[in-house]
């Protein structure tokens, strides 16, 4: 046997410049939020597309990230990323048109095997650049063949224009995420608007004034309680109409019009008095004091006007001490904070309930200043206040007041300007206390971050239904598990969405389901051999807990109601494969070492019990039977444990920088002195690389290799041992012959325990089955990754990748 060593070239790529402008490529990925986004069926039909248009096996639509290749959609292939240098998209998104390669065995990148993706060689390469609007190229729209060709003109024009439909989705799907993030923004500004709404109206049914708003046709749209008790009429008589259809005499209604469109036409704020007719016959008069609101256009969206009884001067007077009496007897006796004070801040009266929130009487307060009350850092905030309320005449917001015992208290109010003529301005003021509230939502807030923690922390899948089986809560563990984003389940009926069928596939009625039925008997079920359904229509075991939620307080008599219920669920697929693989593995670990044991057992039956006492070479025979039995017990325990150390992690691996050369070096050493065909020869390369590794265990792993390949060649054949960098951060060893070959089916089980590629004479070669199980952990445990590609009767080739540094993933 001779052992050769020549210099291997790296593929020119990996020399190359991999990106045209990395930092503007990474974020149009990241703005079109694509890397990382739910499987896009309008994608798939545009590849599927290409490959038709094209004539192509495979097509993919491919985006270059700063460390891998992603692939978005394919057709004809399984992979969903690559490592940078596996397909020519670096050198695609770097042009303006189409890249092709019509044989990549004579591209220096590809030869001499060609484009090597999941085992299958593929010689043609065509590719059209993912180009932004903004210039901006992030991945490819490839195809794919085996033989050598190149696009027809009118394949490469359906391939461009399908690159740039790629793009256009991706403009869409940002698009339409944009839409529905500012719609939810809506939803919260028009929820704000109604609390607002509400607040309003319930201060207007508070005040004495009366208060009426008009739209700018004069059609009555509001007004308050006073109004109702000056008219006679309630707001659902008059909401609609104009106030000269019921309550203006007819004599004053053209002046009445008059006097609207003078506001309507700008001159606002104004007063005037008209009188009302009451419902009952008799006649008001009212002053009155009007404004308009504009839009944002400066139009005007509606006309507000406030106004007083003045009938009469005595009446007036009678109202006026009757409406104080009423004011007294309400801000008295209001859970609200009721106050005025003039524009510095000054306090002119409150009442026993507002003070009170301060820990002092009303007495205590009047004559001293807003500010007195108020943390030195929030002064600023009462300064702003002060300036708005005297140039727009009104001002609502939260305003935080010292109590006595050092606490802050939070006052929501809405304020207004009061200007009478004859004496100074002042402010009234009216606010609630919403200490409790406020904490309350805090103490909310905080336990909805923690639940949701927890929904999101755990790995089980949650979701909560209400009475009728509708979503009401799910967790991102369940929409993993489903395949449903959470807006697709919210609201949704669970059972006929994830419940439907059994496992034989046969329907599972609603009212059979064991979580319905917890429903109404209020009891907790447990059911472990059911199976739910995935979004894409497949299937898995699931084990689940359905608890009801119990409510004792809205049933009338005190008894427990429920009115929905939690279940907790866990995908056991996994778990159920793991035990078929353990009785599996139990089995055939019986079966090896049942066949050497009787082999052992018959051979020294006949030595015990005399039979071959006058043949001697038929008892040397049986004791060479025996040993070789022996022999291989020996090894299959010993493989075995070495398996189990291994994956276990009670294997302690030591790595460190080493020379691939030398390892490659030393194994073909090894193997020359083993080597049971002599004419064999093994060749090496390592060109100068270095790995992060436990190099005893590389040399197991390169030994278990050669061994196979030299069993599984002829003889006179060549091995070959190849290493080289993949980038700098990862190199790849290659273990080649030219031997049988292993058949494409079996390929994805040969690292299995016991699998072999050809077992039909595996045991005389002396193979115990856990050879490249071994390697397999070894490689992983090492950081790496191990995989196989063949063709019959050409030979098999090893491959398996290790770092060049250290990680803290190492174990």
């Amino acid at each position: 046997m001779q052992v050769i060593a020549y210099n291997y070239d790296y593929p020119r790529h990996m020399n190359a410049l991999l990106v045209k402008d990395e930092a503007l490529r990474i974020e149009a990925l990241n703005q079109y939020e694509v890397l990382n986004s739910t499987p896009d069926p309008a994608l798939d039909d545009i590849t599927r597309l290409a490959a038709q248009i094209c004539n192509s096996p495979v097509a993919a639509i491919s985006l270059v990230g700063s460390d891998r290749i992603w692939i978005k959609s394919r057709f004809g292939m399984e992979s969903t990323e690559l490592a940078l240098g596996t397909l020519p998209c670096e050198t695609t998104i770097m042009g303006d048109t189409i890249y092709e390669i019509s044989d990549a065995r004579n591209d220096p990148d590809y030869a001499p095997q060609g484009i090597l993706i999941e085992g299958s060689a593929y010689r043609f390469y065509a590719g059209a650049p993912l180009t932004t609007p903004g210039g901006v190229s992030i991945g490819s729209l490839l195809v794919l063949d085996h033989p050598s060709r190149m696009l027809s003109p009118e394949e490469s024009s359906a391939l461009t224009v399908l690159a740039r439909q790629v793009i256009t989705r991706f403009e869409l799907n940002a698009r339409v995420r944009l839409m529905d993030r500012a719609a939810r923004s809506r939803q919260r500004v028009e929820s704000a608007l109604t609390v607002e709404r509400n607040f309003v109206s319930a201060v207007l049914d508070t005040v004495g004034a009366l208060v009426v708003v008009f739209d700018p046709a004069g059609r009555i749209v509001r007004f308050n309680r006073a109004c109702e008790i000056a008219s006679g009429y309630d707001f659902h008589s008059l909401v609609g109409r104009y106030a000269w259809d019921k309550v203006i005499p007819r004599d004053e209604v053209p002046e009445a019009i008059h006097t609207f469109e003078r506001i309507r036409s700008g001159n606002f704020p104004t007063s005037f008095e008209n009188q009302w007719l009451n419902r009952d016959g008799t006649l008001r008069r009212i002053a009155w004091s009007a404004t308009a609101l504009l839009d944002t256009q400066g139009q005007v969206a509606f006309i507000i006007a406030t106004g007083i009884d003045v009938t009469t001067q005595r009446a007036a007077e009678a109202t006026l001490r009757e409406s104080e009496a009423k004011y007294r007897q309400i801000v008295e006796g209001s859970l609200g904070m009721v106050c005025t004070h003039d524009l510095r801040g000054t306090l002119l009266s409150i009442n026993t309930h507002g003070a009170e929130t301060m820990g002092l009487t009303p007495d205590q307060i009047i004559g001293h200043t807003l500010g007195e009350y108020i943390r030195p850092d929030r002064h600023p905030g009462i300064n702003a206040y002060l300036k708005r309320i005297s140039e727009v005449g009104e001002a609502q917001g939260m305003l935080h007041l010292m109590h006595t015992d050092g606490e802050e208290r939070v006052v929501a109010f809405r304020n207004k300007l009061i200007v009478v003529p004859g004496r100074a301005p002042y402010v009234l003021g009216f606010g609630v206390d919403i200490t409790e509230q406020v904490r309350a939502e805090g103490r909310l807030r905080t336990l909805t971050r923690q639940s949701d923690s927890i929904l999101e922390s755990v790995g089980d899948g949650i979701y909560a239904i209400d009475l009728d089986g509708n979503v009401t809560l799910v967790n991102a563990a369940a929409e993993q598990m489903l395949g449903y984003k959470q807006s697709e389940i919210l609201g949704q009926n669970m059972h006929q969405l994830v419940h439907h069928t059994r496992a034989d596939g046969t329907p599972y009625p609603k009212d059979a389901c064991p979580i319905r039925k917890s429903l109404f008997n209020l009891e907790t079920v447990r059911i472990s051999n059911e199976v739910f359904w995935r979004k894409d229509g497949t299937s898995f075991s699931a084990e689940y807990v359905a608890r009801p939620q119990i409510d004792t307080h809205s049933s009338t008599d005190g008894s427990p109601k429920a009115v929905g219920a939690v279940v907790a669920f866990t995908d056991t697929t996994e778990r159920r494969a793991l035990d078929r693989m353990k009785d599996e593995f139990i089995s055939t670990v019986s079966h090896e070492l049942r066949t050497p044991l009787t082999s052992l057992r018959g051979a020294l039956g006949l030595l015990a019990g005399g039979a071959l006492n006058a043949r001697p070479e038929k008892t040397q025979q049986m004791l060479d039977i025996a040993i070789s039995n022996t022999d291989r017990l020996v090894r299959l325990v010993n493989d075995i444990l070495d398996l189990e150390r291994i994956q276990s992690g009670k294997t302690e691996f030591r790595p460190t920088m080493c020379s691939a050369e030398d390892l490659l070096r030393r194994a073909a050493g090894v193997q020359q002195a083993r080597m049971p065909k002599p004419d064999m020869r093994i060749f090496f390369a390592a060109h100068g690389v270095n790995i992060w590794a436990d190099p005893d265990r590389i040399l197991q792993t390169l030994n278990n290799l050669i061994s196979n390949a030299i069993k599984f060649s002829p003889s006179g054949s060549e091995i070959n041992l190849i290493a080289r960098y993949l980038d700098e951060d990862e190199a790849i060893i290659e273990v080649s012959d030219h031997g049988r070959g292993i058949p494409a089916d079996k390929l994805d089980h040969i690292f299995e325990r016991f699998q072999q590629g050809d077992s039909s004479d595996s045991r005389a070669l002396g193979g115990t089955g856990l050879g490249l199980a071994i390697c397999r952990s070894i490689v992983q445990q090492s950081g790496g990754r191990i995989w196989a590609t063949s063709e019959v009767d050409k030979g098999t080739t090893f491959h398996f990748t290790l770092p060049t540094k250290p990680s803290n993933n190492l174990r």
